[in-house]
Formats: C-alpha cells, structure tokens, sequence
C-alpha cells in the first residue's frame, strides 16, 4: 500500500506554504515528468483548500471535456447544477458563480490537472482561462489557480512564456524533479521497505527517483527482486513503460526516443555536433533537446573553460537508460533475469556510468561532503582530443571549479566493495590530470577526489592518489 503522507519535497512544501498564507491571488505552474508525483503533492498539501479539480483528458473531444468538467462542478450552495457547458467561456463563467459563493476567509484551491490535454487546439481553453484569471481570479486575494501538466516543454512555451493575457502572469512555478536518494531512503522506510544505501543505489539505478515506481515494491523484496518483479517478468510494472511514457509527453515521440537511443549508446555524453551527425530525422534538433531537457530527461553539461558547443548531452532519465540496456529485447526466458546480469563484466561496466548519471543529480550533496558548499563553484565536463601537443586524449565527467582557487576533478566508482587503485589505473590518473593541468594551463590547486560507494582499499596507490574520498552516503543528505 502507498503511504499517505507527503514525503521530502522540502523546497517545494516551503513555496506551497508561502502561497497558502499570502494575501493575493496566485496563479502557480506545475510541472515534471510522468508518474514523478505532482497530482499527489498538490493534493495532498492542499488537501484542506481544494475548491475545484479537473483532470483533463487525452485525446477527448471538447464536449466530452466539458462533461467532465460540469461532473467536477459542485452545485451552486443548494441550487442544482445549471445545465452542461457548451464552451469553455461558460463553463468559466460557472466556475466564477461558483466560486464566488465560498466564504472569503480562508485560500481556495482551483486546479487543472493535465493542462494540454484540456488545452487542445481550437478547443479554446487557454482564451477561457486568461480571460479567467485577469477578470475574476486575480481579483480576489483568497483564490490560488494551479495548473499541472507532464509535457514540461508545452507547459513552458504554452503557459510560462504564453505571449498573449497569460503573459507574465504566472506568479509561482514548481519544476519537479524525481526523488533524490535522501528522499528514497525516506519513502521506502515509510513502506517499512529496509534496504541498505548499495540496494537503494542499484534500484535508483533501474527506476530512477519516481514515486510511482517506487510504489510497486513490496516489504520484504531486496533491490533485485524488485526490479525482476518490474522489469523482468511479463506483467511487470516498467516492462512496457518506455513507449507509454514518450507517447504520453510529446507529439512526436519518435523523434526524442531516436535522441534518447542515441544517448543511451554514449553514456559519457554527446556534443551538438555530435548529435547533428547521428541524427537522422533531420530538423527541429534544438526544439527536441530543449523538449527533453525541460522535462529532466537528459541534462547539459557545460565544458570546463570553453565554448558553449563543446558541452555534453546526456541521458540523465535512470529508467530509460536501464530500459535501453537491459530490458528492451530481453527475453523472459530466465526467472532470475537480474541476478545474471548482475553477474556480468557488462553490468559492472555499465553500473559504474550509471551512477557517474546519478551523481549528476546530486552535485549539492557532493558539495557538502567535500566541505565547499559555502563555496561559488561551477560543474562542467572536460575532454581533450589527442593533439601534437598533447597526444593523450582524455575524459574527466565531473570537474567542479571553485571560486577558492581550486579544481576537483573527480572519479566516480561503483562497486559492491572498496574500489582499488592498481598501479595501471595509478599510472592513468597521472597522465589524466597533467593533460588537464596542460592543456587548460589552469594556475588552479587540483584535487583528485573519489566518490565510490564502498570508499578506497588503503594501498600505496591510494595514498598517493587520492586527495580526497567521500562514499556515497554522502549523496543521501537532504
């Protein structure tokens, strides 16, 4: 069973609160990808206040969203509901009679869940809506209008850069994002789920931090059993839910998931030249990635000290990326699918990208647990492609530049046990940072940071190495 109460969501309860206590009318956008939990968060942080919801429906024909509509509609203080709305300018004006019959001394919640699938073309909507809120909502401090959708890129362009009444309208916005580790740990306890901080890594690994796959385990299921149970078994919860999730956020889905596979097969990240090149349906690049980024699929990394189009894009969307890898095409023949794999050079290899995917999203957590969160830094990716000058290409996936005078470039392993550094790996890391410190000539103090799961084994490499070490407990900080 799922668990009532509202879990993490530490920033996003604050702003909540803040528009619960304030003496005007708010208009709030909610948005984020599939299943990450914005219909229940709203919900249930407003639970007291909600005087209205819609939830709108795709692909519905206008008069059957009306009908839903006129269903959500409570009656008008004893008086029947008046007839089904014939347009959404009526069906606004219904809203309005009925708002304005609630008592004035307490926030009311209108909410529109699903926004663009309400929002068809010619469906007249978002006209209704602004005219809406500028004649009647605005006007009345004890209302707060929110509107939630999972297609982040309409929602932005629709909504929060909407060049007509809408336009700068928008007083509050909420982006959210998966859980973080931290948050896991503490939705899973609430289930009386108890897994060690390797087991929770290895299942954020496979179904990233969405709620709603984290819904489906049941207590007394280690990590394995649980992403057999949903990836590797024909009922299973994430078997087919690439395809839904893609074809529920955008109009032409094949376009993203062709730049997704693209990604997916070069886990360290592409340039835009490289996606130009590997991308073969041909036009709308920029409005496809600006699509995927805005709804946390794949994020940019700047590059260290250089031009903007030498950054990396990369698959960032856990899930998808354990999809492409190791679910899709997958046979079902073995009960104990996970457990193989698990057993194998290619998922160790694998694992160790995955995580470097999901430190990523956890660069304040890094920040604390190396002392600098108080510090101005800036995270980028670096990589030098063999020269005359420097004939040794090389990679680093994390630097983190300090205002301190200072560089961390840091290695990121994953391992069920403290890592080693062999004399071979030792001897890799020299040439890394000198090509670093030759090519970007930066005056800068460089520290040589790990950040692995289980620490460092204590040998004579690593005492040379290694500046500093952090595990990845220090990633479950809230």
């Amino acid at each position: 069973m799922s668990n009532p109460e509202l879990i993490g969501r530490i920033p996003e309860s604050k702003a909540l609160k803040g528009l619960r206590a304030a003496r005007k009318a708010d208009f709030l956008v909610v948005y984020g990808r599939r299943r990450v939990g914005k219909t229940f968060l709203i919900r249930q942080y407003y639970k007291k206040e909600m005087a209205f919801e819609m939830t709108g429906t795709l692909e519905a024909p206008l008069q059957e969203q009306l009908s839903y509509f006129h269903a959500a509609l409570p009656a008008i203080r004893r008086r029947k509901k008046p007839p089904q709305p014939r347009s959404w300018k009526e069906a606004f004006q219904l809203l309005a009679d009925y708002l304005i019959s609630l008592p004035k001394s307490k926030k009311h919640v209108v909410f529109f869940d699903e926004l663009p699938w309400l929002a068809s073309p010619k469906s007249g909507f978002l006209p209704a809506l602004d005219h809406f809120w500028n004649t009647f909502l605005v006007r009345h401090p004890q209302f707060l209008l929110i509107v939630c959708g999972s297609a982040a890129s309409w929602m932005i362009s629709k909504i929060i850069h909407h060049k007509g009444g809408l336009h700068n309208r928008i007083t509050a916005r909420i982006r959210l994002e998966p859980f973080t580790l931290a948050e896991t740990e503490e939705y899973l306890k609430a289930k009386k789920i108890k897994l060690s901080r390797y087991e929770i890594i290895t299942l954020t690994m496979a179904f990233g931090g969405i709620p709603h796959y984290l819904d489906g385990i049941e207590r007394g299921q280690s990590a394995a059993q649980a992403i057999e149970a949903a990836c590797f078994t024909h009922n299973g919860l994430l078997r087919d839910e690439f395809a839904k999730l893609y074809t529920a956020l955008f109009d032409r889905p094949e376009r993203h998931q062709e730049i997704v596979r693209v990604l997916a097969k070069n886990p360290r990240g592409l340039t835009r030249s490289d996606l130009t090149k590997a991308y073969a349906s041909g036009g709308r690049l920029t409005q496809t990635l600006n699509d995927l980024e805005a709804a946390g699929f794949i994020s940019f990394t700047p590059p260290f000290a250089k031009k903007t189009r030498d950054g990396l894009y990369r698959l960032t969307d856990e899930y998808s990326i354990f999809y492409l890898r190791w679910i899709e095409g997958s046979q079902l023949t073995n009960k104990n699918a996970f457990n193989a794999i698990q057993k194998t050079p290619s998922w160790r290899a694998w694992s160790g990208y995955a995580l470097e995917s999901l430190v990523q999203r956890h660069i304040p957590q890094v920040k604390e647990a190396l002392g600098i969160a108080a510090v101005e830094t800036r995270h980028s990716s670096w990589i030098h492609r063999p020269n005359k000058t420097w004939p040794d290409g090389a990679q680093i996936d994390l630097v983190i530049d300090r205002e301190d005078h200072s560089i961390n470039l840091v290695e990121v392993k994953f391992s069920n046990e403290p890592f080693t550094i062999t004399k071979a790996y030792a001897n890799q890391l020299r040439k890394r940072t000198g090509t670093f410190r030759g090519v970007t000539k930066t005056p800068k103090n460089i520290f040589l940071t790990f950040l692995t799961v289980q620490g460092l084994n204590d040998n004579i490499h690593a005492k040379e190495m290694a500046d500093q070490v952090i595990t990845a407990d220090s990633l479950f900080f809230l």
